[in-house]
């Protein structure tokens, strides 16, 4: 562009050159716009971190830097005021907007003993928050560092242009020279200054400017548009792997259904005395960060830590295993019950409700049901995958029965439970084995294999852990299994968002081109065929940024 624009100077054709440096300044602050407004969406989304804290000493309060801010803690949060780490409430119950977050503009009322997120702003009465986590390990520091990272994880795209560019332009510029002169030695009346001005309009248009503007600007584009919804592009790479997925593959729990167990009926045989059973189950399942462990404790109450339990031990896939004075406990699937060879007499296939079997000093002592119940949107984020042509699969660890009847209730195509953490990752492979695209949504740490294995991996980031989120492509942060097929349509629309200017820029420059050529076009052509055609180009880059995917 510089070139052209000394060189028409030096031939007279001086309102063309301004309009060439004009036109392409106009396009330089129509990117800055548009970029301005992308980063924009990412920052509202993540840069949710107060500076300062109002930590309680006593009955003190005492304003401190939130860096300085330790494990242990007790954070007094006024109405209006945003959590600046990860705590637990202490408080009886407080509400709070998780908008900036989830993207959810409903207030999440918490109550206490409940996990809070850096980012939540408080809205009704003071409330009080111990913090649990170092301000540099919040959920909302590793999103932030994420999506800070984004934009050096390139599409395929995007790459081919950069190095494409590369090599282009120079060969453009010999080209021009090439026009320019060699006429002289073919052509009979060649007057330099006509030949001139031609390799200047071939240099204006031939300028990649729409293409390496408008490009990595659809795709950030993208990444700002998802962010606004709630989900977070490790990378605009992803954007392009997940528009073409073809299966989405999803555990149960966490995932489609809301994770939150409740004790639906205790079975434990006369010989036994139910309250000790209870009593011992409590303490051994406290071990555990499974959810089923939390609905145990709402039901038998507080755990008696006096219980002697030695050997603790937690089979994967199975459940928990620990000595008792001297006897042995199990508790988990009826697999550990097959495992340690302990006869039942129950037939645990009919029912259908997650089972907690459990053994004391070798002998079956029965079974604890637990209900999960399936997430709101659930049914309607099929619907929407069906809709693409997109076939759900369900891989749980959870009773086949109760993974079938979940599935049915959804309408998912597979379903198959039962499933150790490697029988995940071998299911994924004979899908993937069939040349299909694959996407794997968890939330558990037994999914971070298998969401490492799949094309794109997506992470429930609310309730889902720390391993998952990290090993993960795409993260939903308010856990809604709608926003699974949100991601996939962003996904969509920025690849055609990007090819449309692809197919714009070599048209309008190939047919220009044809005319410059042929002595046809002048330099105010040249300048459509690129300045206008990476202003258009841009333009349309922004449309995504504005585009409603609910």
């Amino acid at each position: 562009m510089g070139i052209a624009t000394v060189g028409a100077f030096a031939i007279g054709e001086y309102p063309e050159g301004v309009a060439v440096m004009l036109f392409y300044s106009v396009g330089e602050v129509f990117q800055g716009m548009a970029v301005t407004r992308a980063k924009g969406n990412i920052k509202a989304l993540l840069d949710q971190r107060p500076d300062e804290v109002t930590v309680m000493e006593g009955s003190q309060p005492r304003t401190i830097k939130a860096k300085e801010t330790k494990i242990g803690d007790i954070i007094q949060l006024k109405p209006g005021e945003k959590l600046a780490l990860d705590g637990e409430l202490i408080t009886e119950s407080a509400s709070f907007n998780t908008a900036a977050l989830t993207g959810e503009s409903t207030p999440d009322t918490k109550a206490k003993g409940e996990i809070v997120l850096a980012g939540m702003i408080n809205m009704n009465s003071i409330a009080l928050v111990k913090v649990n986590t170092a301000y540099e390990d919040s959920k909302l520091s590793k999103i932030l560092e994420m999506v800070q990272n984004a934009t050096a994880q390139k599409a395929p795209t995007e790459l081919f242009i950069r190095k494409f560019a590369k090599v282009y332009t120079p060969i453009v510029v010999f080209l021009a020279i090439g026009i320019c002169l060699l006429p002289f030695f073919f052509v009979d009346d060649y007057i330099f200054r006509d030949w001139l001005y031609r390799a200047l309009i071939f240099l204006v248009i031939s300028c990649p400017c729409a293409l390496v503007i408008s490009i990595p600007l659809g795709y950030f584009g993208g990444i700002g548009a998802a962010s606004r919804n709630g989900i977070l592009f490790k990378g605009s790479n992803f954007l392009d792997s997940i528009a073409e997925i073809r299966n989405v593959v999803m555990d149960k729990t966490g995932t489609m259904t809301e994770g939150v167990f409740k004790v639906q009926e205790v079975s434990i045989k006369p010989e036994f005395d139910k309250d000790e059973i209870l009593k011992l189950v409590n303490a051994l399942e406290s071990k555990s960060t499974h959810p089923v462990a939390t609905a145990i404790h709402n039901y038998a109450g507080e755990i008696d830590h006096s219980v002697p339990l030695e050997n603790v031990e937690e089979i994967a896939g199975h459940g928990l295993k620990a000595s008792v004075n001297g006897k042995e406990l199990l508790v988990g699937n009826f697999k550990l019950m097959d495992k340690f060879s302990i006869p039942y007499d129950v037939n645990h296939a009919n029912i259908v409700y997650t089972l907690i079997a459990i053994a004391y000093d070798q002998k079956f002592a029965g079974y604890i049901t637990i209900a999960d119940s399936i997430k709101t949107d659930a049914k309607e984020t099929v619907e929407s995958l069906h809709r693409m042509g997109v076939k759900a699969t369900m891989l749980s660890g959870d009773k086949s029965t109760v993974v079938q009847y979940v599935a049915d209730q959804l309408g998912i195509d597979n379903a198959f439970g039962d499933l150790l953490p490697e029988d995940k990752v071998n299911k994924v492979k004979e899908i993937k084995a069939k040349n299909q695209t694959v996407a794997f949504v968890g939330d558990g740490v037994n999914d971070a294999p298998v969401v490492a294995l799949s094309d794109v991996g997506i992470a429930m980031g609310g309730l889902g852990s720390d391993a998952t989120i990290e090993t993960a492509d795409v993260v939903i942060q308010d856990d809604k299994p709608s926003k699974i097929p949100m991601a996939i349509n962003i996904g969509k629309q920025t690849k055609k968002i990007v090819w449309q200017n692809i197919v714009l820029a070599f048209a309008v420059k190939a047919v220009v081109l044809a005319l410059g050529a042929g002595g046809l076009a002048t330099m105010w052509e040249a300048v459509f065929a690129d300045v206008g055609v990476a202003m258009l180009a841009i333009l349309n880059a922004v449309r995504i940024q504005r585009m409603k995917f609910n």
